[in-house]
């Protein structure tokens, strides 16, 4: 934790106040304990200037990413020579999921996280389902690869909360029989939701969910044709016992949505709702292909819906109905998912444009309702609510987006600052993070990681030895 730090931003966004300027930010032992507008330079206290950091641009907070599988980063420009679907890209992802071990992981997710701090994100939520060593058979810790992911993030400087994924299943044949796992799939099962929960336990976390400083712990069923219905219910009430978020994919494609209505008479949604797994710390992940009262159910259970334009771009696996869901009382959060890009600006400005796109008109989602979903929300989401805003008593994250300097953003106001950060500004434009009250990156340079881009190189070639 830090000591005493203030900052004296010339823009920044703020709760219930919109972007403000010329606002004096203090903090102590890493929350922010006071945060005033219109402050100008010969007004800030004497005892502050020493300590002050000037932040030219506009100052956000912290942003969180709903959604990551940080192995998946390796398949970036590797996947996009080859015509298919969802289903051909996943067996290329397979390769690379058999190709690693906790030392490769860890190297790979440091690099990865390293990206995300220099885009801005302060934390993650990590769906980890690469559990076991190949051919399902467990390291010595059996939680080791989980740990090497808890590792990279604090080797990176952000926040993580560990997603441990329960995945059991292969599919569903249409009696509702599971599919066997096979091949690389062994790594990611367990034998059943019990020894899930026995080995999710053993990472050690204390009964509400922390792992550490900088660690929380999470559920997630990786979808409803990965673990079976009667399979569901220890991760549920593991969940629960510690107040912890539970994640899932919901109807990310067609075929899913299939088997579920062939094996339960429900889809996917219906599935999660009567095994109990639905609520205000759950988040569904893409909902591209809702169907029926599917949205009233998420939206009558409060749950929070994950968002990945950008790998749901990629991969071809359509959009679900964001404003809609909205409108229905569920709450938007952003993810990169398979890290197509990581640039929460970009998965932001693409829930609007993907409903212009089907409805032929603008003006779905204000800028403030996309830059809550990149951060209250998204952190509320991964059970870290006293992140993700510039107030008294928060963690003190922020992140300062050139404005004058950038070609994206220049000639923006205060009036327009926060709408042209969203819809034209880019992770490119991250000059200054803070996390934690701790710097992490300075002038656009992560100050943990001094070389991302080599990082990345090495790990990447690591695990694509074959080429």
């Amino acid at each position: 934790m830090s000591g005493e730090r203030a900052w004296h931003a010339e823009l920044a966004w703020l709760p219930g106040r919109g972007v403000c300027s010329d606002v004096l930010i203090e903090a102590a032992e890493g929350r922010f304990t006071a945060v005033t507008p219109e402050v100008s330079t010969g007004e800030i206290a004497p005892e502050l200037r020493p300590m002050l950091t000037r932040l030219p641009g506009l100052t956000l907070p912290g942003m969180a990413n709903g959604h990551s599988h940080a192995f998946h980063r390796a398949l970036r420009g590797a996947t996009e020579q080859a015509a298919g679907t969802f289903w051909d890209w996943r067996e290329r992802m397979y390769q690379v999921a058999a190709s690693l071990d906790p030392d490769s992981y860890l190297e790979l997710a440091r690099a990865v996280y390293a990206e995300m701090a220099l885009a801005g994100i302060t934390c993650v939520g990590e769906f980890h389902y690469l559990h076991h060593g190949p051919g399902g058979i467990p390291y010595a810790d059996p939680n080791e690869m989980g740990m090497a992911l808890i590792g990279a993030a604090e080797q990176a400087g952000i926040r993580i909360t560990l997603l441990d994924t329960c995945y059991l299943s292969g599919g569903l044949d249409p009696d509702g029989q599971p599919r066997p796992l096979a091949g690389t799939q062994l790594r990611f099962g367990d034998r059943d939701g019990e020894a899930w929960a026995a080995r999710a336990s053993a990472l050690g976390a204390d009964e509400h969910g922390r792992l550490g400083p900088l660690a929380r712990v999470g559920a997630a069923i990786h979808s409803v044709r990965a673990v079976p219905l009667g399979q569901m219910h220890p991760v549920i009430t593991w969940a629960q016992h510690l107040g912890a978020p539970l994640h899932a994919h919901l109807s990310e494609q067609h075929a899913e949505n299939e088997a579920s209505l062939a094996a339960y008479r429900l889809t996917p949604a219906e599935v999660l709702y009567d095994a109990g797994a639905l609520g205000p710390r759950s988040t569904l992940v893409h909902c591209s292909h809702l169907a029926g009262h599917d949205v009233d159910l998420l939206g009558g259970s409060r749950a929070f819906t994950c968002l990945c334009p950008t790998t749901e771009a990629d991969l071809a696996d359509g959009t679900g109905p964001a404003r809609e869901m909205a409108n229905a009382g569920t709450t938007l959060t952003l993810g990169t998912d398979s890290h197509a890009v990581i640039d929460l600006f970009e998965e932001a400005r693409l829930v609007e444009y993907s409903e212009r796109i089907a409805s032929g008109r603008r003006g779905h989602f204000r800028a403030g309702e996309l830059a809550r979903a990149a951060t209250t929300d998204g952190h509320a989401s991964l059970g870290w609510p006293e992140a993700g805003e510039i107030a008294t008593g928060a963690i003190a994250d922020l992140v300062t987006v050139a404005v004058d300097t950038s070609p994206r953003l220049a000639g923006a106001t205060r009036k327009t600052a926060l709408a042209s950060a969203i819809f034209a500004g880019s992770a490119a434009d991250v000059r200054q993070v803070v996390a934690g009250g701790e710097d992490l990156v300075t002038d656009g340079r992560n100050v943990l990681v001094d070389d991302v881009p080599a990082a990345l190189s090495a790990a990447v070639r690591r695990v694509l030895c074959d080429e």
